[in-house]
């Protein structure tokens, strides 16, 4: 029983991790109603279609948002059509799925992740969330516990911000715990790390070590550096740090993988990746393993852009696209490394850091403008976002330009540069949680004045500005319902602050569903194809527990899905209890 489910799933795109799965106990337990609904979508290629019927749908069209009860869709996996299950009546030759009466939506798309390293954040110490240093540490040795053999031990997602005392941590610290090995822990906006002495030892950190361009040393009042580094300077402990291997990479995109299925997330727009992770989408996409669609963004204009003579669209029915380049103007906000035009409200004579001069970031531009690639800059600070916009209208001349080039994070941006935005066609690739993450110390950064061109959403979108949403995960949880409840409610998971953080920043939830379907289609150049449920377009869509226009706001960040499909075959299912 259980290998001829396995094998029919293999039939309709399963991904291996999910038939794998099948041999375990729980799905030991399925009833034979489950095999029977499984053979019959096995069959779908022997009839006319498939129809997914007795659903509660939402699309987005030209006309607007619609309801639809019915979705038909080719034995090629894109959508025939929508309407009213009574539409269909006539059609004999079709696989019927009745959806329950369940809500559907279409596949939604994060348009600034990042998908290896998610896989691997998965696969590393995992301090996301910790409230103390104390706490940090208690995961840390437990980690080191269970791995002895690691010659290095990382991690990722610890930030100050959150601890009693805002503090950065300190080398001594992880050193009371781990002694033996070197330790290197990633802030979980990935611009700054946290080092023991062993790590700092073996990559020659000493009081004479100079700060490199773009980044810091965090020093103590001796001078003597205390563990942290900053943007840049990253790299001169990281450098040292052991290569995954092939297989570390293989399985950190199978867990990743399976994760954004199971949170019905679609496509990802990948912020940052060099040619080998691409060669490794490319075999996934190549063996059928690939259940979910990437949109790749090469890490700089250097070696990876080289290695491209032009962009690589639509490979392997969309499953995944190269055509767009991601440079850095900045920082982050929460390790003050974001550019400001004026000193940090809470350090003054800090104003953060560059991470290229105005003329470089320009020639990076342009050099991808030249081989016909969009760029998407990060840029969180209002100096990072002007140098953005500046490199952009200077790399590239024809204005409003057909690359629909992007500034990745857009977070605090000057009021009077806000238009520029819609003027030069800039596309504002923003990040909700961004905002319930730091809305306890952005303020502190900036001032009340500049906050009011922070997160600022409504203002993007009361101008024209296309407005593509995602969640930076990790740095970010990846689950896509936190972001639409963020935007929308602006407060975190238990109601605060009270009416919103700058509530009149808050996008609706028809908004920010555009945002996460067909303006993050379009922020891709995949909007004829992606984004929406209509004739011609790919079936992507995902069937949920409750109607997200309907439910209270506050219960939005609790949807569930219950069943991914890509191109008209499920990816995931959730399991029965």
């Amino acid at each position: 029983m259980l290998e001829y489910v396995a094998s029919l799933l293999t039939r309709i795109g399963a991904p291996a991790l999910m038939i794998s799965r099948l041999r375990g106990p729980l799905i030991a337990a399925l009833s034979a109603s489950v095999a029977i609904h499984v053979a019959l979508m096995a069959t779908a290629t022997a009839a006319d279609g498939t129809l997914v019927h007795n659903i509660n749908g939402r699309t987005w069209t030209l006309d607007g948002l619609v309801r639809f009860d019915a979705l038909l869709i080719d034995n090629a996996g894109r959508v025939i059509s929508t309407g009213r299950s009574d539409d269909y009546t006539d059609h004999d030759d079709l696989v019927r799925i009745d959806g329950q009466g369940a809500n559907l939506l279409p596949g939604l798309t994060d348009a600034h992740g990042h998908v290896l390293s998610l896989g691997f954040s998965r696969l590393s110490v995992d301090l996301v969330g910790v409230d103390s240093v104390e706490e940090a540490l208690e995961r840390l040795t437990a980690f080191a516990a269970e791995n002895p053999a690691l010659p290095w031990i990382q991690g990722r997602g610890w930030n100050q911000v959150l601890w009693p005392d805002q503090r950065f941590p300190t080398a001594a610290e992880i050193d009371r715990v781990v002694r033996d090995r070197p330790v290197w822990l990633r802030r979980i906006d990935g611009h700054a790390a946290w080092a023991n002495s062993r790590a700092m030892a073996q990559a020659g950190i000493d009081d004479s070590t100079p700060d490199p361009t773009g980044g810091h040393i965090v020093r103590a009042y001796d001078g003597s550096p205390t563990g942290v580094f900053i943007d840049t300077a990253m790299e001169l402990v990281e450098r040292l740090v052991p290569e995954p291997t092939s297989a570390d990479h293989e399985r950190a995109l199978e867990i990743a993988i399976a994760e954004l299925n199971r949170l019905g997330i679609t496509g990802v727009h990948d912020a940052g990746v060099d040619v080998a992770t691409v060669d490794l989408y490319r075999r996934f996409a190549d063996e059928g393993r690939l259940s979910l669609r990437i949109y790749a963004m090469l890490s700089d204009a250097g070696a990876n852009l080289d290695a491209f003579e032009e962009p690589v669209l639509g490979y392997a029915d969309d499953r995944l696209t190269v055509r767009s380049v991601k440079l850095y103007a900045d920082g982050a906000l929460g390790s003050r490394g974001a550019a400001l035009l004026e000193p940090y409200s809470d350090d003054p004579g800090n104003r953060g850091l560059l991470r290229h001069s105005q003329a470089d970031l320009t020639a990076s531009v342009k050099k991808a403008v030249d081989k016909g690639f969009q760029v998407g800059i990060h840029a969180i600070g209002d100096a990072g976002n002007r140098a953005a916009l500046d490199a952009i209208v200077d790399g590239d001349s024809c204005g409003p330009s057909p690359l629909r080039h992007r500034i990745e994070h857009a977070q605090v941006v000057a009021l009077n540069d806000i238009p520029r935005f819609k003027s030069m066609g800039v596309i504002a690739s923003m990040q909700p949680t961004h905002a319930t993450s730091d809305m306890n110390m952005a303020e502190d950064r900036v001032g009340p004045e500049r906050i009011r061109g922070a997160y600022a959403w409504r203002r993007f979108l009361e101008q024209g500005t296309v407005v593509a949403a995602g969640s930076d995960f990790p740095v970010e949880q990846p689950n896509p319902f936190d972001g639409l409840y963020a935007a929308v409610a602006r407060m975190n998971h238990v109601g605060e602050p009270a009416g919103g953080w700058y509530p009149d920043q808050a996008m609706t939830v028809a908004e920010v569903f555009r945002s996460f379907t067909l303006d993050a289609a379009y922020a891709g150049h995949q909007e004829d194809r992606l984004g929406s449920l209509e004739p011609g377009k790919w079936a992507d869509f995902i069937l949920v527990d409750r109607d997200l226009f309907e439910v209270p706001v506050e219960e939005i960040w609790q949807i569930q899905v219950l069943e991914t499909w890509v191109g008209g075959r499920r990816v995931y299912a959730r399991a029965h209890e």
